[in-house]
């Protein structure tokens, strides 16, 4: 057989390397359960994707291990006396992936695109407040709001900057990605894995450290682990408990573990039968027993889940201040009755199949309905159609695992203000409207405090959301990784300054 000059040449330069002894570039090997659905950081909501995008993408600002802001394109900015103006210093010399030099054009264009209802963007509530970015200079950035937004800076973190010729649709940002952060799309192979290179070109000097990342997808936990433990696998970040505990019992294995943000849930379709009723929903939280629920969908690694995470320490109130937390199954026929339901009430359960500690507590949410006058029938979907009945709020209820942010308004302004980007529910309260308003306007900590304590004491029993279990959050790292931090909001920022032998 004759080989042409190309493969010739190609062989004698591989050879090259070889002899000069020069690595070939190797990726860091990561295990993840689920697929992305696709890769648009202002629409897509599943973990998978937003794992993915986190590495390809930046906001102005960012959050660190002790989640407190830091800088990120921004490198400083000022804030009005009367806080309504925000001015930001965009860092020079900072290039997308594809070339372009970023400025504050693409900062405006993004900031428009997420408010763009259009878009259907998720965080499009966070930024309502702003009434108009503006570009001052290459390197600066105004922004307008309508009224003081004590969260904003923080919320600013989510909105990934994308380049101003993609933000009027001159890229499918669905199916491939262009950012500035420390790694670059470089291929995704539906369902097996998504790669991303290095970018050499990255402003912060001497990062990454990694050549590169890949995403391998591996539904199965045992495969996962097995993986890890043979050196298949690097890396498996956001596990449960249960694989974490299996993981531990390896020498080879690094297991890193943090509150988790984010909370399995069961949420309320509130604009249908029988969940319009506030006494139905009511009734529901009574005949839950979170304690054993944990127990037996999370080893007991985790906490019983409040409308705020126990990892927002200065925010959260307590879970007894909840009464239907107390579970009372004959408390919740009574009110059940008083809905009238004196029969009991049979309800349909949508749940995301991806996770199997959702599925785990789903079951477990079922088997202790009953005693509380609730037939649940469960329907376990896959990813893809779970998030779009989600989002069409097509669904009576639902079991899912939602993230958190790190600030009060991340979660309940989008979530339960009337018309929030994420407010699946329809539900609407005035009096939670006016409340999440003045906590947004205030510069008071003391004051947005005790807002928040009252918001989540109404939301607790009656709101669109049955809160369940905060788990305890895990990542395991391969013999060899180091360097890495994880985060309680289940970002993996610190990929960037990962190193593995």
């Amino acid at each position: 057989m004759r080989l042409g000059t190309g493969y010739l040449k190609a062989g004698a330069a591989a050879l090259a390397l070889i002899a000069a002894g020069v690595a070939q570039a190797k990726p860091l090997e990561i295990a993840t359960d689920a697929s992305p659905v696709g890769l648009d950081p202002h629409v897509v909501t599943s973990f998978a994707s937003i794992l993915v995008t986190k590495n390809v993408y930046e906001g102005l600002t960012a959050i660190d291990d002790s989640l407190n802001v830091v800088p990120a394109l921004a490198k400083s900015w000022s804030v009005s006396p009367d806080g309504k103006t925000y001015k930001f210093a965009l860092r020079d010399n900072v290039k997308f992936h594809n070339g372009e030099a970023f400025t504050a054009k693409d900062v405006v264009a993004s900031i428009n695109r997420i408010k763009d209802t259009k878009t259907g963007s998720p965080l499009a509530s966070r930024f309502t407040v702003i009434s108009e970015a503006k570009e001052v200079s290459p390197t600066e950035v105004e922004l307008t709001l309508s009224a003081p937004s004590a969260p904003l800076v923080s919320q600013l973190a989510d909105l990934a900057i994308i380049p101003a010729s993609a933000a009027g649709g001159g890229a499918d940002l669905q199916k491939g990605a262009i950012g500035t952060g420390p790694f670059k799309f470089q291929q995704w192979v539906p369902d097996t894995y998504i790669l991303l290179a290095k970018n050499d070109s990255y402003y912060e000097q001497g990062l990454p450290k990694l050549d590169g990342l890949k995403f391998n997808i591996v539904p199965e936990a045992t495969t996962r682990q097995v993986g890890l433990s043979s050196g298949t696998y690097q890396m498996l970040p956001n596990i449960d408990g249960a694989l974490a505990l299996t993981l531990k019992s390896g020498s080879s294995v690094n297991v890193l573990e943090t509150t988790d943000l984010a909370y399995s849930l069961v949420g309320f379709n509130t604009s249908k039968a029988p969940f319009d009723k506030p006494q139905v929903r009511e009734a529901f939280n009574y005949a839950l027993n979170r304690g054993k629920l944990i127990e037996a969908a999370y080893f007991g690694l985790g906490q019983p889940a409040g409308p705020l995470s126990p990892a927002l320490k200065d925010w959260v109130a307590p879970t007894s201040e909840f009464a239907c937390y107390k579970t009372d199954p004959a408390k919740a026929k009574a009110l059940l009755k008083e809905a009238g339901f004196a029969d009991g009430v049979e309800v349909t359960l949508n749940v995301l199949g991806s996770v199997q500690t959702v599925v785990d507590a789903a079951q477990v949410v079922q088997a202790q309905l009953a005693a509380g006058g609730f037939k649940a029938k469960i329907n376990v979907q896959e990813q893809g159609a779970f998030i779009q009945d989600w989002r069409n709020s097509n669904f009576e209820a639902f079991v899912s695992l939602n993230g958190g942010g790190v600030d009060p308004d991340d979660y309940f302004t989008r979530t339960f203000k009337t018309g929030g980007s994420t407010n699946v529910y329809k539900y609407s309260n005035p009096d939670i409207d006016a409340k999440l308003d003045a906590a947004r306007a205030s510069n008071d900590k003391a004051e947005r405090q005790k807002i928040y304590k009252d918001v989540q004491v109404e939301l607790a029993c009656k709101g669109p959301i049955a809160h369940l279990a905060n788990p305890l959050l895990y990542t395991a790292l391969g013999d060899g990784v180091s360097g890495y931090k994880i985060l309680a909001n289940r970002q993996t920022r610190y990929l960037r300054e990962t190193t593995a032998k």
